[in-house]
């Protein structure tokens, strides 16, 4: 029996997520291989092509590659002066990448390279439509949340289709369906308006002084291998320096403020960032009449899955049934998924 192998990319802002799938006559799934690789796109955009080459190296031989999917978000990162050129920039580099048949996950099909340029903004931050494909053989009928570095989806299905009502990311944002948070990239000032500490009230700076990887540090609820993003004061990834990094989220430092008061501010903001989550689920949630969640991503059971449970919500974890490891790259994965249907439909 034939082996088909196909790479699933998605490329993202700061990450660049990869999945090898093998796929036997019949499509079915067999082994996957998953890695990541901490690509900032906002300033090294030019290295893309030498880091996609560069995970599969690490993780496979090239000449047994197949085909190639692509799913993206960092067409939206500040390099680009529109969403359409980043699109565009992006399927020309990957394109100039592979001698390999190579197709781009839109939000309504799966394109070749001609047609992806003719289509950009279809391509842009599509990659929860990959997402969805796996979500969907788990229940046919629920929420998927996906928290990842730096984003949240929040995507309905329905008779094991999604039914997203937004189509780009400004519509998401409207609909609830987008929430801009995530575990490491997150401005703390972004969702909060104080922090309370020793039964005070404070005002807080708005610099970017500490991301969400700080706190998630300092409370222990991430790995040093997770903590796979640039640090908002250039400086170390230690827990003191995530504390240090957070005292100055209130105009202070270890000297004023003590380690026990950093970890107690930690958890206060840790609770912040779950209701922010669960205000635009609880809008999905009653919109659709849905009460099964699914949750997958760096944040899926740190965040998402207190979310849920806040509004009484059942859960279900895409950890149950995939590894750890592979829930972070799930767009990644979806994407193969994608491809490899793509391929049967071109070659009938």
């Amino acid at each position: 029996m034939k082996i088909v192998k196909i790479a699933g990319f998605d490329i993202g802002g700061a990450n660049t997520d990869l999945a090898i799938v093998d796929f036997d006559n019949d499509g079915n799934i067999g082994n996957i291989t998953v890695d990541f690789e901490f690509l900032p796109m906002w300033s090294n955009k030019e290295d893309l092509g030498e880091t996609l080459l560069d995970l599969i190296a690490k993780n496979d031989n090239l000449l047994d590659i197949d085909a190639i999917g692509i799913s993206m978000t960092a067409e939206l990162v500040d390099a680009y002066e529109t969403k359409e050129l980043g699109v565009i920039d992006i399927v020309n580099k990957v394109r100039d990448t592979f001698d390999l048949p190579i197709a781009f996950i839109g939000l309504n099909s799966t394109y070749s390279y001609c047609d992806a340029l003719k289509n950009p903004l279809d391509l842009a931050a599509a990659n929860w439509v990959g997402t969805s494909q796996l979500v969907s053989k788990i229940s046919q009928n629920c929420i998927f949340i996906d928290t990842g570095s730096t984003t949240t989806d929040i995507i309905p299905i329905k008779n094991g289709k999604e039914v997203a009502i937004g189509r780009s990311d400004y519509e998401r944002l409207a609909s609830g369906e987008l929430v801009y948070t995530g575990v490491l990239r997150t401005n703390l000032v972004s969702f909060l308006d104080s922090i309370s500490l020793n039964n005070q009230e404070y005002n807080i700076a708005s610099e970017l002084f500490a991301t969400t990887a700080d706190v998630f540090n300092v409370l222990d609820l991430i790995s040093p291998e997770d903590f796979s993003c640039s640090t908002s004061d250039g400086c170390g990834k230690t827990k003191l320096d995530s504390m240090r990094r957070i005292a100055r989220v209130l105009c202070a430092d270890l000297n004023m403020i003590s380690e026990n008061e950093i970890i107690e501010v930690s958890k206060f903001i840790y609770q912040k960032q779950v209701e922010q989550i669960a205000k635009s689920l609880k809008k999905v949630s009653k919109r659709e009449n849905l009460d099964l969640v699914v949750t997958t991503g760096l944040g899926g059971e740190i965040l998402d899955k207190l979310a849920a449970l806040s509004l009484n919500l059942k859960t279900i974890s895409m950890r149950d049934y995939y590894t750890d490891e592979e829930c972070v790259v799930a767009p990644a994965i979806g994407t193969a998924i994608l491809m490899e249907e793509y391929i049967k439909n071109i070659n009938g």
